[in-house]
Order: structure tokens, then sequence, then C-alpha cells
């Protein structure tokens, strides 16, 4: 039987895209993430399908059983955990319904840090439940998390009249004048971008997301990967913070391209040699 190391050697991925920082591969996420060398990732951002029958034109089902999507799951989360850098950051985005399946799956291996909860603006019922109004976001470190950055955010204000909306229980003078540090619980923006800021048709998650979670857990010239490259926000957040990136899409990834064609500050005909150490040559 051929070893996995002379698998990965014999058989290599070529990127669609190389930039400054990073390189985007137009494959199976799995089958990337068999070429890469075992805790070489610093943070990994994952925006997995949510199982909702949605058709990406990728020739792959988003319409699975709840067995068979439990199972790919816990597949690709174990990748991800084996290229975790000690002390790096796993973030999985998704469900409510999902999420606490999947923390279940990786609390044995990994360390919980947050569940950051995503204010959905606009929704509607389902059935006999509550009113759903969070997406979530699963924040986990391989031990202690070798870089944690406190980030803080505007204090907000209302739209109509510019005034500040919560008097704070009258020690509005004691707040730091660089803002509120930030929460686990994200009001302040909404999981989708606007219809006019996307690159493709399907739902494009706001930049501010996996630029926070980038921010919060890396320093400059740390590698992200992004196995669900979808529209290519976490490459776009990880080129303009100056991080490292690799990233997978299974579907089209022209949307990507003609992002970072937009966003990224150079183009490169060869892996930048921080990304090029992840694989196994």
């Amino acid at each position: 039987m051929t070893r996995m190391t002379d698998r990965r050697k014999q058989d290599p991925v070529r990127p669609v895209l190389t930039t400054k920082y990073g390189s985007l591969y137009n494959c199976d996420c799995m089958e990337l993430m068999a070429k890469m060398k075992d805790e070489s990732i610093d943070c990994i951002f994952a925006d997995p399908p949510f199982n909702l029958g949605k058709d990406y034109h990728n020739g792959s089902s988003d319409n699975l059983s709840r067995e068979e999507y439990l199972h790919w799951s816990y597949l690709w989360i174990d990748e991800c955990v084996r290229l975790l850098a000690k002390g790096g950051s796993l973030f999985v985005y998704s469900l409510p319904k999902w999420a606490y399946l999947l923390a279940s799956h990786v609390d044995s291996e990994l360390t919980f840090r947050h569940w950051i909860a995503i204010s959905m603006k606009s929704t509607f019922r389902r059935g006999r439940r509550l009113y759903p109004a969070h997406y979530a976001i699963l924040y986990f470190t391989k031990g202690q998390p070798k870089v944690f950055n406190r980030l803080r955010v505007p204090i907000p204000k209302c739209r109509k009249c510019n005034r500040e909306i919560r008097d704070y229980g009258g020690h509005r003078q004691y707040l730091n004048s660089r803002g509120l540090n930030l929460s686990d619980f994200w009001d302040d923006t909404s999981p989708v971008r606007h219809r006019k800021l996307k690159f493709r048709s399907s739902c494009e998650l706001k930049v501010m997301i996996p630029e926070r979670c980038i921010r919060i857990s890396t320093r400059k010239n740390d590698v992200i990967f992004d196995p669900f490259g979808g529209g290519g926000s976490t490459y776009e957040a990880a080129e303009n913070s100056g991080r490292h990136w690799i990233g997978s899409e299974l579907g089209d990834c022209q949307p990507i391209i003609r992002r970072m064609e937009t966003y990224s500050r150079q183009k490169k005909a060869i892996l930048p040699s921080r990304v090029r150490e992840i694989f196994v040559m």
C-alpha cells in the first residue's frame, strides 16, 4: 500500500490563484488538507454548507441525511484539528442546530473558548419553534491560545439622532475612549453581504466576521486556512490584515478570483514561501 506521504507527493494540487499572501485551490477541501503538514496552520475559519438543500453548482449534495451530514462534518473537522498548530484557533460558522453537535465532537480534542452569537437582522418563524435570531461561531484552540488580541468596537449610536443608545448606568465617563470590549454577542453586523458588494449570486459572509476572528487569534504573517472558499471573504480579510492564507473551493472559483483581483495587494506567479512550506513536497 502506498503511504499517505507518498500519495501527497505523487499528486500535487495546483493553485488557480496566488497572491502576495496566499493561494487558492479549486478542489475538495479533503483532497487539499491531505497534502498539508500536521500542526502547520495558525488559524482556521470554516463556513461550511448548512445542509439546507441549496444548489451550489459544484456537484456535491447539500441535502444529506442528518447522519451523512454529521459524518462528513466530523471528517473535515478532524482534519482541521490535525492541521492546527499548538495554540492555534479554530472558528466554525454554523446554525445552532448543527453547532452544538459539532462542538461536542471537537471538545475532546480542542479547548473550548466561546460560542459567539451573530445577530440575524431579519428572519421568520419556523413552525413550532422560537424565533431564530442568531448564527453561531464556535471558537476552539489547541491548548491555550498562543495569540489573543483584545478587540474594541465603537460605542453604538442611534442612526437617526446620532446619540449614544445606552447610558451605561451613569458610568459613561469611565469607558475606554477606544470603544467597548468585543463580547461574544455580535449585533453590530449582519451575516450576509449586501448584494451590491457581492461577487456571486449565492450568499457571501461579510468580511467583518472572519476579519474579527483573524484579528483576535493571529499576528501578521501567521497562516489562515479556510476550506470552504465561497465568495472569498476570509481571503480578503487575511490579505488586507497582512496574514498568509490558503483556501479551497469545490465550485466555481471565479467569484473569489474577481474579489482578489479587486482587493489583493499583489498577484504572484509562484506560491509565497510561507505558504509553500505548509505542503508536503
